[in-house]
């Protein structure tokens, strides 16, 4: 499986979230939202192997975590303001326990709890935490895929919006000396484990 926690310092996690205004009045959901699609979406089709959690921090009130499991989604499209709208309809429901999750839609999930808590839930993951002054990603001798099952694995990529990361979990890696926007990060990530890339972890 690969696993994305995506964070959003601004992103609200209750209310109406205002469609027209992603960018500004719902705290940059823009950025979670293509990187969610990008984690999740093939030119035709949803990767089936694929975990993304929202981690919705902007509030009113507490953090909110909601999950998108590739393998159930139903009536997930590749249109920025639909998607937006599964949100909507989760974040307007009473928050759920810490540690409870509640489907909102097929394959959709909402529920508290932190980014921390994902870590802990995904103890088991090999953790990337995505940062441009890290070591590369991939071993820079491998020219051709990589012949082991090391990329077999379960691992989970770390990533925040367009505020830094404040945590010290996960194997920093870098994706090249450029500071890449979410949904093109995911994008190489996902290009790597699929051409068996030998990864340096």
């Amino acid at each position: 499986m690969r696993y994305f926690a995506l964070v959003g310092h601004r992103a609200m996690s209750k209310g109406k979230l205002p469609l027209n205004d992603l960018a500004g009045g719902a705290g940059r959901m823009d950025v979670l939202i293509r990187g969610l699609m990008a984690a999740l979406l093939k030119s035709h089709g949803i990767r089936e192997d694929v975990e993304v959690i929202l981690h919705l921090q902007g509030g009113p009130g507490p953090h909110r975590r909601l999950k998108f499991i590739g393998s159930e989604l139903k009536g997930f499209h590749a249109e920025e303001r639909s998607v937006a709208g599964l949100i909507a309809k989760s974040i307007k429901e009473p928050m759920p326990a810490i540690g409870q999750w509640v489907q909102r839609s097929p394959g959709v999930y909402d529920g508290g709890g932190t980014l921390e808590r994902t870590l802990k839930d995904w103890k088991d993951t090999t953790l990337v935490r995505l940062d441009a002054d890290a070591e590369r990603l991939w071993n820079k001798k491998a020219v051709l895929p990589s012949t082991s099952n090391s990329n077999s694995t379960d691992i989970g990529f770390i990533l925040s919006d367009d505020l830094p990361l404040e945590i010290e979990e996960g194997i920093p890696r870098s994706l090249g000396s450029t500071w890449l926007q979410g949904h093109l990060a995911i994008g190489l990530c996902h290009f790597l484990l699929d051409e068996n890339v030998d990864l340096n972890l």
